[in-house]
């Protein structure tokens, strides 16, 4: 029976704003990129450092609660670049998670400036940052949101600060179109060609890649992360390639951190997609792998859960054990499914009032791109 520890291998931790009443997606998407100009882009544009913080306290209060003992964060809040990883930083810190943060520097608002101030975010944080349960990264969007000069940046800066990078890769197939336009076999291709493929950089996502790519992937020493439910959720297809390697790890790239009700998510999809349930499962077991990469160790501390065989059991134990008692770092956080480190109702109800705010803001974005 393996040994589980819960995390996180790929989030978005400014989305815990999004459980709490943002405003639906007017008019309705009909693709991926809709759902990411309608939703996601108006979101991380709307925020300020305060609801920034209000968003990462109950992201990782929850998280915590959910028996997830480390978080791998790739964030983006383009009205608030500078100081943001510091905000998400410290709410980590303080509540007692373990977490790798990165700002994913884009282009697709303020071009290359903006670029350039995502970059340099990461090389301060990377720099300043002393905080014994955080670790840095450096950070991309994606690739078709950015232009060959930023990831040759982007790849020079993570040999100077001997860094992973964190970047979305063929997601959905408008990233794999960009990269042919531009003259490059896909996405990976062009991250590799410019230098910016290091050794434990982690790729979210990978639907769209093929089984060499895959091997590729794995033979540069690069981590691909599934994120199941928000690929069901947007439509982007399933990643059967994936079985190709094992530095494949499970994300939740933004939903709530329920790591077991990702792993029954991809259990679900797995099975129905030919693949073996010891395929299926190592992804999860795969993730501390991941995180002792980033903290030169495995994590003390973290939730050591066993696993029965039955599929049914095995979800109703982690469920159970999870939700219990966590220890993190040598200090109890989670005691009786109580959180120790910090108010719960107080961090949701400033959650909630931040949540509203920014709701008011993101449909005043939606007035001024529709003209309404």
């Amino acid at each position: 029976m393996p040994a589980f520890r819960l995390a996180n291998a790929h989030t978005h931790i400014y989305s815990g704003l999004a459980p709490l009443g943002l405003p639906p997606i007017d008019p309705p998407p009909r693709t991926f990129l809709e759902i990411l100009e309608r939703l996601w882009w108006r979101l991380d544009r709307a925020l300020d450092a305060d609801a920034l913080g209000a968003a990462a306290r109950f992201y990782v209060a929850d998280a915590l609660l959910r028996g997830t003992s480390a978080l791998i964060d790739h964030h983006e809040s383009p009205s608030c670049i500078e100081g943001s990883l510091d905000v998400i930083a410290d709410a980590c810190q303080e509540l007692g998670m373990r977490a790798v943060l990165c700002y994913g520097a884009t282009e697709r608002n303020g071009g290359r400036e903006e670029a350039a101030r995502g970059l340099a975010e990461g090389r301060r944080f990377a720099r300043t940052n002393r905080r014994p349960l955080v670790r840095a990264a450096i950070g991309l969007h994606a690739s078709f949101t950015v232009s060959d000069d930023t990831i040759r940046e982007a790849g020079s800066l993570c040999r100077e600060l001997q860094l992973p990078l964190h970047v979305h890769v063929a997601e959905d197939h408008a990233d794999v179109d960009d990269a042919r336009r531009r003259g490059y076999d896909g996405p990976l291709e062009r991250l590799h060609a410019l230098g910016a493929l290091v050794p434990g950089s982690i790729l979210a996502h990978g639907v769209h890649l093929s089984r060499d790519q895959v091997r590729m992937a794995e033979a540069f020493g690069c981590w691909i992360v599934q994120n199941p439910r928000s690929n069901r959720h947007n439509g982007v297809g399933y990643p059967a390639c994936l079985a190709a390697s094992t530095r494949v790890a499970l994300g939740t790239d933004g939903f709530p951190a329920d790591m077991i009700d990702e792993l029954d998510v991809l259990r679900q999809l797995g099975e129905a997609h030919g693949e073996s349930r010891d395929t299926i499962d190592r992804r999860m077991t795969s993730v501390p792998d991941l995180v002792a990469e980033r903290f030169a160790e495995a994590p003390p501390g973290a939730a050591f859960l066993q696993l029965p065989g039955d599929a049914r059991a095995r979800a109703s134990a982690l469920k159970r054990l999870a939700l219990e008692r966590l220890v993190v770092d040598g200090r109890l956080i989670v005691d009786r499914g109580k959180l120790l480190t910090g108010d719960i109702g107080a961090i949701e109800a400033d959650a909630r009032a931040h949540a509203a705010r920014i709701s008011a803001r993101m449909r005043e974005m939606g007035r001024e791109t529709t003209g309404a």
